[in-house]
């Protein structure tokens, strides 16, 4: 049962879960109801349902009681995520409508309870068959095939309750400046708070106090600077690194956020956050002033069992430990905005992370215009995070599948580009990751031309193709830069490869799986570290992104297998990748 606190980077103390069973239909058929256990979709087997269905229309209910001492409290009702749009009731009183099946939503009921049972009732427009919504890896026909995955209906994230004040915070941003030593602090008060008021923050890293300070807010934003680093009392020799924060060293800062009124505390919020700067220079990457070379996993996020939602909390940082052992320090999210859990377990364990939001397939109007609003609500959400350091927008110019000379699907394309750095200033954003590129700050280029076995011709031709900008187009599907557009320096990123398939190796209950190329279990560790040789000879390539970590229902080209467990000693696989520093 997933009962942790679902927001762990903006926590209160109060709050209760909504979790669990629920009365479940689909279509019209109350006659035909099933129980599922949220936040399980009805295709997992997780649900207690497991199976897919053909409607676009399905329908949760369940009672609940609000603790009595909430009495007096505004109680907001959270949906981490919803796929894909839904209205929500209250007691047969219309709360709230809202569509997209990546980002969180909330909205206050108070004014709908009675005090007693209450009830809730949402319903889910899911057009399972609509290919210009944003839907990612999810297949709009009836059966799994090739690189389309089993398709995700309703309830994917937590539901919780949680009572709060009329004044109080609505989000705390923190924009760390490590060559200044600094923290900016951005307050935001939820609207029609009670003004002025004061804000007290605690900040500390591990037993020791590092700030302790207020200030008065008069408007709903508010924001303060603070020398973290205590950089002025040096007198200019500033050197510090101990604190930043890295894969090798998760530094990070506790924060505790009072809203004061009088002698009162209207809201308190427990959060954190991280030093560390992600830029680039001479076509290189650094991470907070020091050359970093990115080693990669392609992550799909999918559980066998539980489809976009793991089994449990503790099981996204088993994955990361995994990568981990293995000698990854990041992951490439592929098609989905992941579950804040999952950004948590990376903060705190230390393990990069390429943010990415689910594509839509085919170009509409409506389709990007629902796109765009769903990765603001991503960028916002994910801000504080010091494991992303990069946005991923589009993905082999899917739902831009004219880019290379089209002009409005260039322009969208550099939009949503400018679009991430207005949003966030301090993170690296790729227009369009795998080829046809326009404004990007890394050259992320896919490939699986680098041939097997006996293909020495192949070997070479990936080999040294990997070596000159110039020549990465003979590897790449499609021309690295749509036309019109050309390379000006950017790092080189090698950001899908690999995919290999080891027979034997797979955990399928029927049928056969595939992957990108295919060896004997005894040949996968020889391919393997051939591959990355060829991508370490490179004094082009500043860092790689492997695919994949598991295996999902029929792609079996993962590290670990569908249940994610090693298929391969994991030792042998870190040295391998250890091979370059």
């Amino acid at each position: 049962m997933r009962n942790e606190y679902p927001r762990p980077e903006f926590e209160r103390q109060q709050w209760m879960s909504l979790n669990g069973t629920w009365d479940f239909y689909v279509g019209e058929q109350r006659e035909e109801r099933d129980r599922i256990q949220v936040p399980y979709v009805c295709q997992s087997k997780l649900s207690g349902i497991d199976r897919r269905i053909s409607e676009d229309y399905v329908v949760y209910e369940r009672a609940f009681t609000v603790p009595c001492q909430w009495r007096g409290k505004n109680i907001l009702l959270h949906f981490g995520a919803v796929d894909y749009g839904c209205r929500v009731y209250v007691n047969r009183q219309f709360v709230g409508e809202h569509n997209g099946g990546q980002t969180p939503f909330c909205w206050e009921i108070g004014p709908y309870l009675n005090w007693q049972e209450e009830q809730v009732r949402v319903e889910v427009w899911d057009p399972l068959s609509d290919e210009t919504i944003p839907r990612g890896k999810q297949y709009w026909k009836g059966k799994s095939e090739f690189i389309w995955y089993t398709p995700s209906t309703g309830i994917w994230q937590s539901v919780w309750l949680e009572p709060v004040d009329e004044t109080r915070f609505e989000r705390i941003w923190f924009t760390p400046d490590i060559d200044e030593g600094t923290v900016m602090v951005e307050c935001v008060l939820a609207d029609g708070c009670r003004l002025p008021v004061r804000v007290w923050l605690d900040i500390s890293i591990g037993e020791q106090m590092v700030y302790q300070g207020s200030m008065e807010c008069r408007s709903v934003r508010n924001t303060i600077t603070i020398d973290v680093f205590q950089k002025k009392a040096l007198a200019g020799a500033f050197h510090f690194t101990g604190n930043y924060w890295s894969p090798e060293n998760p530094v990070l800062y506790q924060v505790t956020a009072r809203l004061v009124q009088g002698t009162g505390i209207l809201d308190e919020v427990r959060t954190y956050f991280g030093m560390r700067k992600i830029h680039v220079e001479n076509g290189r990457i650094y991470l907070s002033n020091q050359p970093y070379y990115q080693k990669l996993v392609l992550d799909q996020g999918y559980w066998r069992d539980g489809l976009l939602t793991a089994p449990e909390d503790e099981d996204y940082a088993r994955d990361i430990r995994m990568a981990k052992a293995m000698g990854f320090n990041g992951c490439r999210k592929h098609e989905k905005a992941e579950d804040p859990r999952f950004l948590y377990w990376a903060d705190r364990l230390g393990f990069l992370v390429w943010g990415a939001m689910s594509s839509f397939w085919f170009y509409t109007e409506e389709g990007a215009d629902a796109f765009v609003r769903e990765w603001m609500d991503v960028i916002r959400r994910d801000y504080n995070h010091p494991s992303i350091v990069v946005w991923g927008m589009l993905n082999e110019s899917w739902g831009v599948q004219r880019i290379y000379n089209n002009r409005q699907h260039q322009s969208y394309a550099r939009a949503l580009y400018h679009l991430a750095h207005s949003l966030d200033p301090t993170r690296l954003v790729i227009s369009n990751d795998g080829w046809e590129m326009v404004d990007t700050d890394i050259c992320a280029v896919h490939s699986y031309k680098h041939g097997q076995k006996h293909d020495v011709r192949t070997q070479e031709v990936f080999r040294e193709s990997l070596k000159s900008v110039e020549e990465l187009w003979r590897i790449v599907e499609k021309l690295p830069f749509a036309r019109g557009y050309e390379y000006q320096g950017q790092p080189v990123l090698l950001t899908e490869f690999g995919g290999i398939c080891a027979e034997g190796k797979k955990d399928r209950a029927e049928g056969e799986g595939w992957g990108y190329t295919t060896v004997s279990p005894e040949e996968f560790l020889k391919e393997y570290e051939r591959i990355l040789d060829d991508v370490y000879e490179s004094d082009l390539i500043q860092g790689y992104c492997y695919t994949q970590l598991t295996d999902v229902e029929q792609e079996t080209n993962g590290l670990l297998d569908y249940g994610h467990r090693y298929k391969f000693d994991p030792e042998q696989i870190k040295r391998i990748n250890d091979k370059k520093g």
